[in-house]
């Protein structure tokens, strides 16, 4: 059965919805910025930036949403009634038995749940909200979604750190090649600019510390690179069988091809150091796509802009590619956005379609001197055109863990 993607919704460090996200990713613009907060001298918190939204949701939603939902749901709302919108579903909608919902979020409901402990120190355990666990919980995003939908044919949230995001999709295109569903609202979301989760990953060595350069800290391929960024917001696609997107005359962006799942099995934290795992999920989207590697026109790239994972992940790209790889243009989009987590995969798949869509490839930004390692065509400072006809682009999600996703679109 083919799956195609019919609506996009965003929210995101670049713009409030899929276009002004899109026009600034075009145009090579960071959504990083300098923090303004209290952290770095209360708490002593190393990383003073990160990739924060450009509209916040307490500016769209009403205010009893923004009081029952924790951050992350209101940002996968925000996201999915966009691209419900998008989709051009009319008063009818769908059948609540055809239709599912997966959104991810690879850490959940931080803020709900540091909050609450604040209470609970300072003025006990009777003053905690009664919805905190529901909005707590790393499904409250999904079962929002579903419950605005009254999406019935299944809700489901994998947790799989920072391929959460791009599993949803792969997750919602086998539950409509399954028959479970005729269309599934699928993406990702996070909220988790707070200081507990920025020190933990600055502990690690994990972040970038360039606080006197934050439009420059997210730098992937660079020689300089020195960790990754951290972003939130939430990206949505509505995928829908082929069939039931004609029957309703519905416009069509890309279809979703293949899907490719692998677990490196190595290190919680550390990828495997072959990429063996991460090469071999791209392997099998293009497999289960019927495709070859001759087909890959993009790939949209993980890549974190940290000085171990981004190289793994080329030297994957070009033993998967070969030769090829010298005709396929590479993009790293963190390096306008920030790294998403939970969220990543799914904004880096509206990315995708998008490029697809409109034939550019968009820029990766902060590269002045390309690790010398690197052997695909990296797209910098602005996009590049894609061919005409019929092509395919990959896009690539790892995770803590050792979680790999591969996802191939086509148009």
């Amino acid at each position: 059965m083919n799956v195609v993607v019919t609506g996009l919704g965003t929210t995101s460090p670049l713009g409030g919805d899929v276009a002004s996200t899109w026009e600034a990713a075009l145009a090579g613009r960071s959504g990083v910025r300098t923090l303004e907060n209290d952290w770095a001298e209360k708490y002593g918190v190393p990383v003073t930036f990160a990739g924060q939204l450009v509209v916040q949701p307490s500016e769209v939603l009403s205010r009893p949403e923004t009081k029952r939902m924790d951050p992350s749901a209101q940002m996968a709302i925000v996201a999915a009634r966009e691209a419900w919108a998008d989709a051009g579903f009319g008063e009818d909608g769908v059948d609540p038995d055809r239709l599912g919902s997966i959104v991810s979020s690879g850490i959940g409901g931080v803020w709900t749940m540091l909050n609450a402990w604040d209470t609970v120190r300072d003025r006990g355990a009777a003053r905690v909200l009664p919805l905190t666990v529901p909005m707590l919980m790393p499904n409250s995003p999904t079962a929002y979604v579903s419950l605005e939908f009254k999406a019935r044919a299944g809700s489901h949230s994998p947790v799989s750190a920072c391929a959460s995001g791009a599993e949803a999709i792969g997750m919602g295109f086998e539950m409509i090649q399954s028959g479970r569903a005729d269309v599934v609202i699928c993406g990702g979301t996070e909220a988790a600019i707070h200081p507990l989760p920025i020190s933990s990953f600055a502990a690690m060595q994990a972040l970038s510390k360039r606080n006197d350069d934050p439009q420059g800290a997210s730098r992937p391929y660079d020689v300089s690179r020195d960790g990754f960024v951290m972003g939130e917001g939430s990206g949505v696609l509505i995928l829908e069988s082929e069939e039931h997107a004609k029957a309703r005359g519905a416009r069509v962006y890309a279809n979703v091809l293949g899907v490719g799942m692998t677990a490196d099995a190595h290190h919680i934290a550390a990828p495997e150091p072959n990429g063996a795992g991460q090469t071999k999920a791209m392997q099998l989207s293009l497999e289960r796509a019927g495709l070859t590697t001759a087909d890959v026109a993009h790939v949209n790239a993980h890549a974190t802009s940290t000085p171990v994972g981004d190289m793994i992940e080329a030297r994957g790209i070009r033993t998967l590619l070969g030769s090829h790889a010298d005709q396929v243009l590479l993009s790293a989009t963190k390096s306008m956005t920030g790294h998403l987590l939970g969220g990543a995969g799914a904004l880096e798949s509206v990315f995708t379609v998008k490029a697809l869509e409109t034939r550019q490839a968009p820029p990766t930004i902060n590269v002045t001197e390309p690790d010398p390692e690197l052997q695909v065509d990296l797209v910098r400072d602005t996009p590049r055109a894609l061919p005409a006809g019929q092509i395919a682009a990959i896009n690539n999600s790892f995770g803590f863990g050792g979680h790999n996703v591969a996802l191939v679109f086509g148009a």
